[in-house]
């Protein structure tokens, strides 16, 4: 069981040594392509985020209450996400971001250019936008806060909403990942080169070996043709040339001295 397992290891390395050039050919071709995809193709994308606190007031007969109306706080911002995200804020938010560069292009786009976490167990939640223009993204994740802050008033009459701090202009572009893109083409380019190398293997149906037409199809050899190599033809050749003419040049020698 070891043998044949070290058989096959040995075969495996013998296919990737065979077709090393292949190989590293296909992996160079996949790293300069996500190289130009990366830096010519792909338009750079910038975020910005702004976060928000929602904290309802409470009467002082219900101070008592505090640390569950907290916990009920963290709960409801699941509500709130869904309200960022509703043409109830969004229509406000996109009439004011339509001429701006790097505007998303529609509603429903702006939607998917906004997304909202918060750490756990905290009233505090983030609101990012992407954008290809770094001051659209800080004005829509600004925007955003904004219009939200005035429109959960009425939703869910709630007066306590406080922008903790706005979003930043930020120049540092958040996609694409140079550095991950490139990596990610090395990979993709070694594995194909691998992949296509194992299929040519099993495709070639070439016979490499006297003992695979005896032992595995049962045939007799008859013989076996060398293969030579074209240089050596020629060596040959021109060796047979310079040799005759020798010999024709000794003849000639001989003949005149008799």
């Amino acid at each position: 069981m070891e043998s044949e397992q070290t058989i096959s290891m040995m075969q495996i390395v013998g296919i990737l040594r065979k077709h090393i050039k292949a190989i590293l050919g296909t992996t160079i071709v996949a790293t300069l392509a996500a190289a130009f995809l990366t830096f010519f193709v792909m338009t750079p994308k910038y975020s910005a985020t702004t976060q928000i606190l929602v904290n309802r007031k409470l009467s002082d007969n219900q101070q008592a209450a505090q640390l569950q109306q907290t916990q009920a706080d963290v709960q409801m911002i699941s509500t709130y996400k869904d309200i960022i995200t509703s043409p109830t804020v969004l229509k406000d938010v996109n009439k004011e971001v339509k001429a701006y560069p790097g505007y998303p292009g529609s509603m429903n786009a702006l939607k998917d250019s906004l997304s909202i976490s918060n750490s756990q167990n905290s009233q505090v939640f983030s609101v990012s936008a992407k954008s290809t223009d770094a001051g659209t993204a800080s004005a829509i994740a600004n925007l955003t806060a904004k219009v939200f802050k005035k429109k959960v008033g009425k939703i869910m009459s709630i007066d306590n909403v406080s922008i903790v701090s706005e979003a930043m202009t930020n120049t540092k572009p958040v996609s694409p990942r140079k550095t991950l893109n490139i990596l990610a083409g090395i990979v993709i380019g070694i594995v194909l080169g691998i992949g296509l190398a194992f299929i040519r293997e099993l495709t070639d149906r070439t016979v490499t070996s006297e003992t695979f037409l005896t032992d595995d199809l049962g045939l007799t050899a008859l013989g076996t043709v060398t293969e030579i190599d074209q240089k050596d033809i020629e060596r040959t050749v021109e060796h047979k040339k310079f040799q005759s003419k020798l010999n024709n040049h000794n003849s000639a020698r001989n003949h005149r001295r008799v």
